[in-house]
């Protein structure tokens, strides 16, 4: 894809629905709860597990239904406490085929020694007086051993000589999936997305062992390729992105695609490495803009640990203890002493991106944050700490309280937790009103529970929280979550607005308080070098937790956070991120209430019977703090900082005018106005007014570049004026009469695109309808 295709695509996609659709349907958006990581039957280590569900019945677990869950002579199930409101089932998209030839009789490769133990342990698990863990591990490695290896082949014994009868079956079963996620979609009530993983476990630059550098593929529609691109046919991401454009986003028409990166803290450091996997080379500006169009938001935490960051790897920040794996591969063994690549970890490719922007201008890694499971019992958004307790994620790998309390071969057991949720801001529940907030990142994660959090960055005013227009003004003033600004207060710092109310929880089942409110910093520095720093900026009185009861020690904790904030390191020259991270009052991981419930008594050690001993080891805590991560706001000086405009509505169509004023800090050396291209755009949900002005168009005169046409011969531009003072940059543009009716007559969000040579500078916000005049001030 170009530079230019991949700016008009995220243009495009960055419309808002025309018109209200839902009954809820909200300008100001409202919060839904989501899942978008979640494994079925369709998925062979699903299958391994004994799970029978598949898509259809994963929906209706997410509406509320029961799922049943092996052993199933025992009557295992699962149920939510509180349906979601969104999900996608991603299963492995690498054993779709294998899958089906090794269950389904009659299939070339049925009989196959693999397929026969691969039937006979997933016959095993489906009663507990046949479950034999020693046989799982064997036959799991031997039927994927195929992804652990650079260049991978499908086994000629299942799938035939050269891999040619896998591929049939597999489009048979991606057939199925899409076919369940129209059954189950109802705009405005539950939204279901057209989904897949691809599931890379390794690269020629990786350990033996493999890294984890999968991804889930999400759509927008029901407008998608025919086959559902696999690690088979893609080996690397970039050929992945390729074919996704090719057979998706050019190749078929209305089709809208994501790629979502998930546990970075598994791979090994590759996954924020900032060059291209087939050969290593360093990433160039057109590979930074591709990556940053197809993945715009990245999995922070699931349940095989937290993605944020890990204490002694690049940070101070004890808080990066939460749920943090101490491995460096997924089959790597755990080792607290190991050395953890800092490029496993969000917050660090947060900043490597900042460095990545000084040097190519575009920014990698500039990525929203969700959450979600990982499930693979068809159960999506389970996550309440008590009931993994019960029954876990592995189907029959964690049937029983000796299981899911063992630490296995590979990630599972007691190193695991409850796993995310992801949480967007969107104007109704509809695919596409969710998939526009994943795409400008208006989203973020949770690990678990349901606080609602709000977040500014801009020109806000200082006493915003106490406003009841807390987000009216925030989108008027500044951006939410996800978004971009510049130098909007000159010297002085933005100021940063967050509001938290905590999970209010079920019935019979109250949410925790919150404990603080927390904005976490990275920058670059006049070195070139990244840094980072937490900041506390509001606090309530904490309660402690009692873990032998798991009852609270006090009643300290806020039902509702909010802060507005400045940077007292701020400087305008320095690129930056902000996230918030709010946190809830301390509770009990779910391996201590279930510790708990099985009476084990850690101060006898002689007691606690050999099964249970993990209920006592010190690598696994018995509290967390819950929380929540926002899509960080970014500081670019090149940024437009401020913009000042006008829609002037004349009284007949044909008589309107476009007054426009926008300023940024610095504009990078290789821009100049004289000799390449410039594009000025407006755009809602239509384009409202467009112009090109070829090089050379702009006469110079000193620090200033002057456009004049007083016939508004192009576009009905009168007069554009750039002037350049010591890096920073001023424009004013004016139209003659002219027809601005694309433009709502309404407050919503107008993106100014500009775009010089291959530099462009975006400016979204409210506009504000006065009278006869669309204005943002």
């Amino acid at each position: 894809m170009s530079r230019s295709h991949i700016l008009l695509a995220l243009a495009l996609a960055a419309c808002e629905p025309a018109h209200a659709q839902c009954p809820d349907f909200n300008p100001e958006r409202n919060p839904y709860v989501g899942d978008l990581h979640v494994h079925t039957s369709y998925s062979f280590d699903a299958v391994l597990f004994g799970i029978t569900a598949g898509p259809l019945d994963a929906y209706e677990f997410a509406k509320g239904a029961p799922v049943s869950l092996p052993p199933f002579d025992l009557g295992r199930t699962a149920q939510l406490r509180r349906p979601l409101d969104f999900a996608a089932v991603t299963d492995h998209a690498e054993f779709f085929g294998e899958t089906q030839v090794c269950t389904v009789p009659g299939n070339p490769g049925y009989d196959s020694q693999l397929c026969m133990d691969y039937r006979d342990l997933v016959a095993s698990n489906h009663d507990s007086s046949t479950i034999n863990p020693g046989n799982g591990v064997a036959v799991f490695l031997n039927f994927a051993l195929p992804l652990i290896n650079p260049m991978p082949n499908r086994n000629p014994n299942i799938c035939g000589p050269g891999g040619g009868d896998c591929p049939p079956e597999a489009n048979l079963v991606w057939d199925d999936i899409q076919s369940a996620a129209e059954e189950k979609n109802a705009p405005c009530a539950f939204t279901t997305f057209q989904a897949y993983e691809w599931t890379a476990n390794t690269s020629p630059q990786a350990p033996p062992l493999g890294a984890g550098l999968h991804r889930n593929v999400i759509f927008r529609n029901n407008s998608t390729p025919s086959v559902a691109t696999s690690f088979f046919e893609a080996p690397q991401v970039e050929q992945l992105w390729d074919t996704l454009a090719t057979d998706c986003l050019d190749g078929t028409p209305g089709c809208d695609v994501m790629t979502i990166p998930h546990n970075s803290n598994l791979s090994s450091g590759l996954m924020w490495a900032p060059i291209n996997s087939d050969d290593g080379t360093p990433l160039s500006e057109a590979d930074a803009a591709l990556r940053a169009s197809m993945e715009r938001v990245a999995e922070i935490h699931q349940a095989k640990g937290s993605s944020e960051c890990k204490l002694g790897v690049l940070t101070t920040d004890e808080l990066c203890e939460f749920e943090s794996l101490d491995r460096i591969g997924p089959l790597d063994p755990p080792d607290p002493n190991a050395s953890f690549p800092p490029l496993s970890y969000v917050r660090n490719a947060f900043k490597e991106g900042l460095v990545q922007d000084e040097a190519l201008g575009t920014n990698p890694f500039q990525m929203g944050v969700i959450g979600s499971t990982d499930a693979h019992n068809a159960d999506p958004g389970f996550t309440n700490e008590a009931d993994y307790g019960v029954v876990g994620q592995q189907g029959a790998g964690d049937w029983s309280a000796e299981r899911i309390l063992a630490l296995p071969t590979g990630v599972g057991g007691i190193e695991t937790n409850a796993g995310g949720l992801a949480i967007v801001w969107a104007e109704e529940n509809t695919r596409d009103a969710i998939f526009d907030a994943i795409r400008r990142r208006e989203v973020y994660a949770t690990s678990g529970t349901r606080p609602i959090i709000r977040s500014f960055g801009g020109n806000l005013p200082d006493d915003l929280c106490n406003s009841s227009d807390f987000a009216g003004e925030g989108y008027r003033g500044g951006v939410p979550m996800g978004g971009e600004i510049g130098a909007v207060r000159g010297r002085k710092s933005p100021r940063f607005a967050v509001h938290a109310t905590q999970d209010p929880g079920s019935a019979g089942t109250p949410g925790t308080p919150l404990e603080r409110i927390q904005i976490v910093k990275g920058w670059v520095d006049d070195t070139g070098q990244s840094q980072e720093r937490v900041f506390d900026v509001t606090v309530a009185s904490g309660a402690g937790i009692d873990p032998t009861t798991c009852m609270p020690t006090g009643t300290g904790g806020a039902a509702e956070l909010c802060a507005v904030w400045t940077d007292p390191d701020f400087d305008r020259s320095e690129r930056a991120f902000y996230y918030a991270r709010v946190l809830e009052n301390p509770t009990c991981r779910w391996s201590r209430q279930l510790c708990n419930q099985l009476g084990v008594d850690c101060s006898d050690p002689g007691s606690v019977p050999a099964e249970f001993a993990l209920c006592c080891s010190e690598d696994y805590p018995d509290t967390i703090q819950e929380r929540a991560w926002t899509s960080p706001i970014w500081y670019r000086p090149e940024a437009l900082g401020t913009v000042r405009g006008v829609v002037r509505f004349g009284p007949i169509a044909g008589k309107d005018v476009l007054v426009l004023k926008a300023q940024a800090e610095r504009l990078p050396p290789d821009v100049d106005p004289a000799t390449q291209d410039l594009t000025l755009e407006l755009a809602d949900d239509d384009v409202i007014y467009t112009v090109t002005l070829p090089a050379g168009s702009l006469t110079r005169k000193g620090s200033k570049f002057l456009y004049r046409d007083s016939t508004g011969a192009n576009a009905s531009l009168r007069r554009l004026t750039i002037k350049l003072d010591r890096g920073r940059f001023r424009l004013r543009a004016r139209t003659i009469r002219t027809d601005l009716s694309n433009a709502d007559r309404s407050d919503h969000e107008v993106e100014v695109r500009l775009t010089i040579g291959d530099h462009a500078l975006t400016h979204r916000r409210v506009w504000h309808l006065a009278g006869s005049n669309l204005q943002v001030r």
